[in-house]
């Protein structure tokens, strides 16, 4: 099982430099893929979890990917009804051939329903226009002398059946945000049973966690993957690689904003995440 890091681009504290430290040393410590989340309007209610300054992700990716050599890059996750989708197959398509073919292509729906409004992108639509966008930039991607490159994949994000059901028909993984490890479990079960109502293979498992060390253990029955003490954390990886996932990502922001001004307790649990890691492939 690959290990990806979301890394913040977003909020006060976040400018080039920080955003080079974190592709360094997310590439440094050896995991295998760095994403970056999606918003084009600070609205209101974007502000209210994720305030400016935003860095739009295919421009931030641009260039991490002059910065990295080998880890991925990605979105967790694209917002597709934002932009027209032969402009997305264009940037993304460019953008997996100039890093060498690096790319991972997280989307999603979008919540923000006054972002939508401020874009002038129907809110109630969002649903239908992202299976539209979706299934159009697969289209582009064929013609593969006008977009010249290989394959990109699409992770899928979306708790929800919709989600599922989106994942299944139109993409290569199915990318659940921020679950329980019961949720998780059940998850795979529930991925399992629409491919199998719709007669399809089953996309990738490739979850988002949340990543939250503590000094103590947390026992509430609520606990998310990912938070807790590093022998908690590092189970809910073993659950996770047992449930058959291909990649899990690790999203170290909790709503804390000094957490991004202050990265540095971030990057240690990371090490220590690395550690056991190298430590299970070595065995």
């Amino acid at each position: 099982m690959q290990i990806g890091v979301n890394v913040p681009n977003f909020a006060p504290g976040t400018d080039p430099d920080v955003l080079r430290q974190w592709a360094q040393t997310v590439e440094g410590l050896g995991f295998d893929l760095l994403m970056v989340s999606d918003h084009i309007v600070v609205t209101p209610d974007v502000a209210e979890q994720y305030p400016a300054p935003f860095y739009e992700p295919f421009t931030t990716l641009s260039w991490l990917a002059g910065v990295t050599r080998r880890v991925r890059l990605g979105t967790t996750v694209l917002i597709v009804p934002y932009r027209h989708p032969l402009l997305t197959a264009r940037m993304a398509a460019n953008l997996n051939r100039l890093s060498g073919g690096r790319l991972v292509l997280g989307v999603g729906v979008g919540w923000a329903r006054q972002e939508f409004e401020a874009l002038g992108v129907p809110y109630h639509r969002r649903g239908a226009l992202t299976d539209e966008h979706l299934q159009a930039m697969r289209d582009a991607w064929r013609d593969s002398d006008d977009y010249d490159t290989e394959p990109i994949p699409l992770w899928v994000g979306g708790n929800s059946d919709a989600g599922i059901r989106r994942a299944v028909r139109l993409g290569d993984a199915w990318h659940p945000l921020r679950l329980t490890p019961t949720q998780l479990t059940d998850a795979a079960g529930r991925l399992d049973a629409v491919a199998a109502d719709l007669g399809l293979p089953r996309p990738a498992l490739v979850p988002r966690i949340a990543l939250q060390e503590t000094r103590t253990p947390v026992t509430d029955p609520g606990r998310l993957a990912g938070v807790g003490t590093i022998e908690q954390i590092t189970a809910d990886l073993d659950r996770i690689r047992l449930l058959g996932a291909e990649t899990v990502v690790l999203d170290p922001f909790n709503g804390d904003l000094t957490e991004i001004r202050q990265p540095e307790r971030a990057w240690r649990t990371l090490a220590a995440v690395a550690a056991y890691a190298k430590s299970q492939e070595d065995r």
